[in-house]
């Protein structure tokens, strides 16, 4: 049993009024020429937008400069905050726009605010029907993708929206469920495209060779489909039975995991973790480079994790005892060589691994009660660390909330003591750790040892809180299921 289970177990049973068993998964530049790296292409006194999933650099790493060392106990100051609707997708931020994509009753709204103020711009509103199976809400998985121009959505049940990002006016609309074969999924759609030139890759998931399809980001014409049966069919499995997979044509194609592109060996790749393992598609013809097997032996599974690029290597991790695997892609682009293969070091649920150096930071875990926040060395898979965010005794400390408990000693009401399965930014050294149950932590990035520098409460954020963070222009955007807050994490509240 690893360190402090034995009284992260104690607490959270005696918390079971409070415990939701989650195995959910929550789960670029347009055609006109526009970019959607750094706002005027320069990080600077300005900052950066925040205008993708897990930012410009792909697995939730910033350049921010000039930010608070530590925060006051009752955190930075709060800029504004706001009720919004349902909903796992992270906000996205251009400029001074910010586009939230949430649900309200059986409307799903792509929402955008001034990111300054949270003041009401625009919004663009659909039906949608779409019922979690599993009992979660039934807002949208996806995070907005934001262009100079552009905002692309990909709503719960397929709804993939292009909207003039200054109006909110639809440009082009494909109905992705309609349209293709797609086998029911677990949690609906959940993966967040890319835009690669002018073309938006989209994880559709249709059968039998539809599980990535390539749009022209101007019209919304299918420009490419690849992947599937061609894929997956006969491929070695690992497996003691069947050793060889054979297709049926029912398989859910649908992935929970984002793609990703990345150069490797000079050569473009968009890498792929969908529900069977890892291809990498060429971007302009979405012909297939490579393919690697990693899917857990249980039905009830999923692939989330974003695949994470060091160099010439790709780091892949799941839960559902499939673990991690650490894979170098050759020369030609064309295959790749396991590295390591471990089914414990690392099992990350839907969030992303963060890579430091030659480390890794990442939440492994597929239930709240066994997760961790580990710190792994990337050339060997060895842990070393790990927490699960409290370090300290627990007897003074006694639930108020599913998000917050009162300390005896002083009488006050605190943060959750665990970070539980939680997603992270890293910036100017350290880690900046969302828990899920609400508790906002800096946290250093170091391979010596877990080393908590601030920990406050976040106004609004309660359980669940499953979107990554958003770091832009020094503010931090959160969301949980029903609120949206910015915090600045330039200016310090106890000067105020």
């Amino acid at each position: 049993m690893f360190k402090h289970d034995i009284v992260l177990t104690a607490l959270l049973a005696a918390l079971a009024v409070f415990l939701v068993d989650c195995e959910c998964v929550l789960a670029e530049k347009p055609a006109s020429g526009g970019k959607t790296g750094v706002s005027d292409s320069s990080v600077g006194e300005q900052g950066e937008d925040w205008p993708v999933f897990l930012g410009n650099g792909n697995y939730g790493l910033s350049h921010e400069t000039g930010l608070l060392k530590s925060w006051p106990p009752q955190g930075p100051p709060l800029v504004w905050d706001r009720e919004i609707g349902t909903g796992y997708s992270a906000p996205s931020v251009r400029g001074t726009r910010l586009v939230v994509h949430h649900r309200v009753g059986d409307v799903e709204i792509v929402e955008c605010l001034d990111a300054r103020s949270g003041k009401f711009l625009w919004k663009y509103e659909s039906p949608s029907s779409f019922v979690d199976p599993y009992g979660y809400n039934n807002g949208p998985r996806c995070t907005p993708l934001l262009t100079e121009d552009r905002c692309y959505t990909f709503g719960a049940q397929g709804r993939l929206l292009c909207l003039n990002l200054m109006t909110g006016k639809k440009i082009w609309e494909r109905e992705t469920g309609k349209e293709f074969d797609i086998p029911r999924a677990f949690f609906g759609v959940g993966a967040t495209p890319v835009l690669e030139g002018n073309r938006l890759i989209v994880l559709v998931g249709g059968q039998p060779n539809s599980a990535v399809v390539a749009f022209d980001a101007g019209t919304g014409k299918t420009l490419w489909e690849s992947v599937g049966k061609k894929t997956w069919d006969g491929v070695e499995t690992g497996w003691p039975e069947p050793k060889k997979y054979e297709w049926t044509g029912e398989e859910m194609l649908v992935s929970y995991s984002s793609p990703v592109a990345e150069t490797i060996h000079g050569k473009r790749h968009i890498l792929c973790l969908l529900r069977q393992g890892l291809v990498s598609v060429d971007p302009e013809t979405g012909a297939e480079n490579f393919k690697y097997w990693f899917r857990s032996r249980l039905h009830e599974s999923v692939n989330a994790a974003r695949p994470v690029v060091m160099g010439d290597t790709i780091l892949i991790s799941a839960a559902y005892r499939t673990g991690a695997a650490l894979l170098k892609v050759s020369p030609d682009g064309k295959s790749v060589q396991e590295v390591w293969r471990n089914r414990r070091n690392l099992m990350t649920h839907w969030s992303t691994a963060t890579p430091v150096g030659e480390y890794v930071f990442g939440f492994s875990g597929r239930h709240e009660n066994e997760a961790a926040l580990r710190c792994l060395k990337v050339a060997t898979g060895e842990v070393l660390w790990q927490t699960s965010g409290w370090e300290q005794p627990i007897d003074h400390l006694t639930p108020v909330s599913k998000s917050t408990v009162k300390n005896s000693q002083t009488g006050k009401v605190e943060p959750w003591p665990y970070y539980g399965r939680g997603s992270s930014i890293y910036a100017e050294g350290n880690l900046i750790v969302l828990g899920e149950r609400g508790t906002l932590a800096l946290v250093k990035a170091t391979p010596k040892s877990f080393q908590e520098i601030s920990r406050f409460k976040p106004v609004r954020m309660e359980y669940p809180c499953w979107a990554a963070p958003v770091l832009s222009r020094g503010k931090l955007y959160l969301r949980c299921e029903k609120g949206l807050v910015c915090y600045d994490l330039k200016a310090d509240s106890r000067k105020k």
